[in-house]
């Protein structure tokens, strides 16, 4: 069974977004180096693997709001994204944004479900040492 590992918030203005996250929740907001994209740290987390510690728990990020991603995301943690796209396609949903890296980390992809709903998957990349 997949299960939610992310969340993903669109930001207009990220200052702003990150002022809000930190005063109203206290979350420990972190640029990621070379994008943008901030993680946001939710809940306590191993310091080394940056994995929440606490079962059920999950961290997530801000992100430029676009076009196409204008809403919240879950990501859906698989072991092949590009398996579990093909399963999107074959159960009535498409692909809203084709699989890309995160260099040493793994990769992602975007699709849209029966609802509309724009969700996220994440596949780690087991070389990496995760």
């Amino acid at each position: 069974m997949a299960g939610v590992v992310h969340f993903e918030i669109p930001t207009e203005n990220k200052e702003r977004a990150n002022t809000f996250y930190q005063t109203a929740f206290s979350w420990n907001l972190i640029p990621m180096q070379g994008m943008d994209y901030t993680s946001a740290i939710t809940t306590p987390s191993d310091e080394q693997t940056g994995m929440p510690s606490a079962p059920g728990a999950i961290n997530g990020a801000l992100f430029p709001r676009t076009d196409s991603l204008k809403t919240p995301i879950l990501t859906i943690d698989v072991d092949d994204v590009d398996a579990a796209l093909a399963q999107v396609e074959s159960a009535g949903g498409s692909i809203a944004q084709a699989k890309d890296a995160v260099p040493g980390m793994g990769w992602y992809a975007y699709f849209k479900d029966t609802e509309g709903n724009i969700m996220g998957l994440w596949q780690t990349d087991s070389s990496a040492g995760n």
